[in-house]
C-alpha cells in the first residue's frame, strides 16, 4: 500500500490558509492572521482593515530581517555607533554636518564622503556611526580595512574574476574604506584600487579615512597622473570631513595612566582648492 501526504482537504482551514500564505513567501501573515483576527473581531474591523494590518506586519518584518542582513554582511564594529560617539570631541562644523550624513542623501546622490584627520581623532567611529545609520534607511553598507580590499581585488584578479568581485561590491550601496593611509601599495595593487574606485564613480557612494594629504597620496597611487586622476574621482562628487583637535585616543590613554609623555603632530585645518587638506602653521 502507498502512503500519500495528507491532502488540503485534512487541514483545517487556518492550517491550510497557512501553507498557503507560506507559498507566497508571505510567513508573517501566516503567523499572525489568527491573532490579528481576534483583535479584528473584538474591535469590529472590516475585512479591508483586517487585510491591511496583516499586511504592514509582513511590512515591518521584511524589513527588519533586510536590516539584520545589511548589519551582518557590514562588517560594521558593532561598538561605533552614533549613541556611543562622545559629541563633545566632534568639531563643531562636523557635528552641524552629522545629521544631513546619517540622512544618506548624498549615498542617493551617488556622493562620496572623505573623513580626513591625524590618527587617533575619531574619524572610523564617525564613519562608522554613519554607516549604521544608513542601514537603518534601508542602505546596504560594507565596512573594511583598505588593505583588506586591495588584497581582496588582487586575490580576485589573479584568478581572472575580477569583474565578478567588483560586481558583488556593487551590490553595496556605500563601501567604507578605512585607514587608506596606511596603504603602501605595489604598482599591481594599486591599479585594482584604482579600478575600484573608477568602478563606482557617480554611481555609487565611497566613504575614506585618511591621515593623510592629498598631496601627499602619491604614497598610495605611486604614479602621479593616477594620483590626480584617483583624486579628481573622489573629489568631484564629495563631503569632506576634517576631524581635528587633540587625540582622543591619547586622551583616553592618559586617563588610564597608560601614557606619562606624549608629543602631538599638527592637525589639519582645513580644505583648500578642493584638492588639498592643509595644516595649520
Amino acid at each position: 500500500m502507498t502512503t500519500t501526504s495528507p491532502s488540503s482537504a485534512a487541514l483545517t482551514p487556518a492550517q491550510s490558509l497557512g501553507m498557503l500564505l507560506r507559498a507566497l513567501k508571505l510567513p508573517s501573515f501566516g503567523r499572525y492572521a489568527e491573532e490579528v483576527a481576534q483583535t479584528a473581531e473584538r474591535q469590529g474591523w472590516t475585512f479591508g482593515q483586517y487585510l491591511h494590518h496583516l499586511a504592514e506586519l509582513e511590512v515591518q518584518e521584511r524589513r527588519r530581517r533586510r536590516l539584520a542582513r545589511y548589519q551582518k554582511s557590514s562588517g560594521l564594529p558593532a561598538e561605533k555607533t552614533l549613541a556611543t560617539l562622545d559629541r563633545t570631541k566632534v568639531p563643531a562644523k562636523v557635528q552641524k554636518q552629522l545629521p544631513t550624513l546619517c540622512e544618506g542623501g548624498f549615498v542617493e546622490r551617488g556622493e562620496n564622503l572623505l573623513a580626513f584627520g591625524l590618527p587617533g581623532r575619531g574619524k572610523t567611529h564617525i564613519v562608522c556611526a554613519i554607516g549604521h545609520e544608513l542601514i537603518q534607511r534601508s542602505y546596504p553598507v560594507l565596512f573594511t580595512p583598505t588593505y583588506a580590499l586591495v588584497q581582496r581585488l588582487l586575490a580576485a584578479k589573479r584568478d581572472l574574476r575580477l569583474e565578478k568581485e567588483l560586481a558583488a561590491l556593487d551590490a553595496f550601496d556605500a563601501v567604507i574604506l578605512d585607514d587608506i593611509g596606511y596603504v603602501q601599495q605595489s604598482r599591481e595593487e594599486m591599479e585594482v584600487l584604482f579600478t575600484f574606485l573608477s568602478e563606482r564613480y557617480e554611481r555609487k557612494s565611497v566613504i575614506i579615512t585618511s591621515n593623510l594629504l592629498f598631496s601627499e597620496w602619491d604614497r598610495i597611487f605611486k604614479d602621479p597622473m593616477t594620483t590626480a586622476a584617483a583624486i579628481d574621482r573622489l573629489v568631484h562628487h564629495a563631503v569632506i570631513v576634517e576631524m581635528t583637535g587633540p587625540s582622543i585616543r591619547n586622551e583616553e590613554a592618559k586617563k588610564r595612566g597608560d601614557l606619562t609623555t606624549m608629543t602631538l603632530a599638527p592637525t589639519p585645518n582645513k580644505v583648500s582648492s578642493g584638492n588639498e587638506v592643509d595644516e595649520k602653521a
